[in-house]
């Protein structure tokens, strides 16, 4: 268990805006920060954080919360975890007990596969560093490879001893169960031959090197192994397969080391393998990462998109795999980003250019030699085209259909420009063609919408609009004041009954300077006015509670106390009206007004509709009871009339508060 003083700590310290841009590109809006949507695929923000509440909105996928529920939905983190990852950021010492064995197995799955991965990780980075097979063979190989202590260090590079079942007897001797090993991949379970009943276990990764693959926090996900011997029936490359943690399409290899320094450079230098990551840290370039051999992703740009809109995708001069490239590119721009290209002279890739030249020389290369993609691309399929016109033609559509995959109608416009002068075709033929194919797109969206529709028309009967919830709508109005102005001091105005002169019940305002939190309790109490959501009242009575107990109420010290449901409620409270921060009103010189500036008469106005509401429920609900039964229903009736003076009443004092 971690100790409660090290959670506060924690709370205290850790700034949101600072932990959610290391995962999304932030941009200030306001007093607010605004980004892309972590959780959903977009090209409009409708992310926000607010540094002063110190709680984010996701209002794509409608979930918000604190810096520690933004961890536990973006990284899948339990509570402990998320703030043992915020403790490590700001240097915060932990004090809590050490897990015991039977904790570790009372752990849910997902957790147990991370600790598995976790003392995988520190498994072969000792066998590396402490034992001498290890010294000998795997650090002499990356030794060879020119990486530097400091380097092996950081990357948590490893090595698997050539043993078949090495690490798993390790690991089962620590108390990690065989079930894990196997789900994690790294140990393969196959049935025993001779004795059916029994199983046999082997090491995945025997024989190999290892490169651990970090979520963008730095959790261990899956592991890169290299064979280092010449067995023409093993993978060069082996990696973790499919997992509860592990999924290829949506991993980009080096992202937790390069995230900050992609944001801050403000462009992704994209390279295929793990050492051309590592070749490139160590000569001092850090805003790259590695599709790790595979085929890139939507799932994988999108990582990227989080921190930079800009990439430049660096491979040798293989032909076949800049072929194969391309399709990357195109993906890359479906996404509405910017692509550059940079190839390296023949014979070289990223990792023998960075280990052989200075930084300098590198940074140098790497602006020189970095071109737009569509020059990239015309010069590549010019040069196969050659003087074949069919060829040529066949390249120019080429290039106008990756022109068309951009979503943004200026850029298309100047590429198109761009082709038009690199292919010696006249834009207009090109504008014809991209047309032709916006055409064919429209087409073919328009077809799956009336799919899409007539799908609706079976189940559009069987859906209904939801009524507003009044009772619900005034009562979460309440916890947002009471969040947002509780110990705000407020002048008042009340109306009070009073007989004049003549002997008439006339109202006469009355002026009281009183507290927000102290003004809805004392009004609700008077009305003996409970909140009927269970959720709401639950958070009232903590709320006037702590108004009323601390002077110095913070909404960021209040959440760390609550579980995150309420955490994820009281955020969307909060950040309900910033999503129209969103829409830039300004620009169109519309200027909303401020809720600050009529605090005390929002506070009136609310309680008030409130009360009248909760009236007139009563006076239908006496109604239907005189209708219900043949009785004499004279009390009734008068203590209806009773009602119906009062929300006369009331409904003169809201008056007199709206205008």
């Amino acid at each position: 268990m971690i100790s409660k003083s090290t959670i506060d700590q924690v709370y205290e310290t850790a700034r949101l805006e600072e932990v959610i841009g290391d995962f999304v590109q932030l941009k200030k809006s306001g007093s607010n920060f605004k980004g892309l949507s972590p959780f959903s695929d977009e090209r409009t923000p409708s992310f926000m954080v607010s540094p002063v509440k110190q709680i984010w909105k996701d209002f794509s996928s409608g979930k918000g919360g604190n810096v520690v529920a933004f961890l536990m939905e973006h990284e899948h983190f339990t509570y402990p975890e998320a703030i043992k990852y915020l403790a490590k950021k700001y240097n915060i010492e932990i004090e809590e007990t050490e897990r015991t064995d039977e904790q570790k197995q009372e752990a849910n799955e997902r957790e147990s596969m991370y600790l598995v991965s976790e003392y995988a990780q520190s498994y072969f980075s000792d066998i590396l560093w402490k034992s001498e097979l290890g010294k000998a063979i795997g650090l002499s190989y990356f030794k060879e490879r020119g990486f530097t202590d400091t380097t092996i260090h950081k990357f948590n590079l490893g090595y698997c001893l050539d043993q078949w079942d090495g690490f798993t007897i390790a690991a089962l001797d620590k108390g990690y169960q065989l079930n894990y090993l196997e789900k994690t991949g790294l140990t393969i379970v196959k049935p025993d031959t001779v004795n059916t009943e029994k199983t046999k276990q082997f090491d995945r990764f025997k024989a190999r090197v290892m490169f651990p693959i970090h979520s963008m926090s730095g959790r261990v996900l899956g592991f890169g192994g290299r064979i280092l011997t010449n067995d023409k029936k093993a993978a060069k490359y082996l990696n973790s397969p499919e997992s509860d943690i592990y999924h290829k399409s949506k991993v980009l290899y080096g992202i937790y080391y390069s995230k900050q320094a992609i944001a801050k450079e403000d462009n992704c230098y994209l390279v295929e393998g793990y050492t051309d990551v590592i070749q490139f840290h160590q000569r001092g370039i850090e805003n790259v990462v590695a599709s790790s051999g595979t085929a890139l992703t939507a799932e994988q740009i999108r990582l990227v998109n989080r921190l930079t809109k800009n990439i430049t995708v660096l491979f040798d001069g293989d032909a076949a795999g800049l072929r194969a490239s391309l399709r990357g590119i195109d993906l890359i721009l479906e996404q509405g980003m910017n692509v550059k290209v940079c190839t390296f002279p023949e014979g070289e890739d990223p990792d023998s250019f960075a280990k052989n030249n200075n930084l300098e020389a590198v940074q140098e290369y790497l602006k020189a030699n970095s071109k737009d993609f569509i020059q990239f691309k015309a010069h590549l399929l010019a040069n196969e085209a050659a003087d074949d016109p069919i060829k040529r033609a066949d390249t120019v559509r080429d290039i106008v259909n990756s022109i068309a995959k951009i979503p943004d109608a200026i850029k298309r416009e100047i590429y198109v420009q761009e082709c038009a002068h690199i292919m010696n075709v006249s834009e207009g033929v090109l504008f014809s063609t991209l047309a032709q194919i916006g055409k064919k797109q429209k087409t073919e969206a328009s077809k799956k919408g009336q799919q899409e529709q007539k799908a609706f028309e079976v189940v559009k009967n069987e859906v209904t609009v939801a009524k507003v919830d009044v009772q619900y709508e005034l009562e979460r109005k309440i916890i947002e004041m009471l969040l947002l102005y509780g110990k705000e001091k407020q002048e008042f105005e009340d109306l009070v009954l009073k007989e004049n002169d003549e002997g008439e019940l006339i109202l006469e305002p009355e002026s009281l300077e009183i507290k927000v939190y102290e003004k809805i309790y004392l009004d609700l109490q008077d009305d003996e006015i409970e909140l009927t959501n269970d959720r709401f009242r639950t958070i009232y009575q903590k709320l006037i509670a702590e108004l009323n107990e601390k002077e110095d109420f913070a909404v960021n010290t209040f959440l760390a106390n609550l579980d995150q449901e309420m955490v994820s409620e009281i955020s969307s409270i909060l950040m309900e009206e910033e999503k129209y921060v969103l829409h830039d009103w300004t620009r169109k010189d519309i200027y909303p007004k401020e809720k600050k500036t009529v605090i005390a008469q929002l506070v009136s106005e609310t309680i008030l509709t409130l009360r009248c509401f909760l009236i007139k429920k009563r006076m239908l609900s006496l109604q239907q009871n005189t209708q219900e039964t043949a009785e004499d229903h004279s009390e009734t009736l008068e203590e209806i009339m009773n009602y119906l003076q009062l929300n006369n009443l009331l409904n003169m004092k809201l008056s007199r508060v709206l205008s």
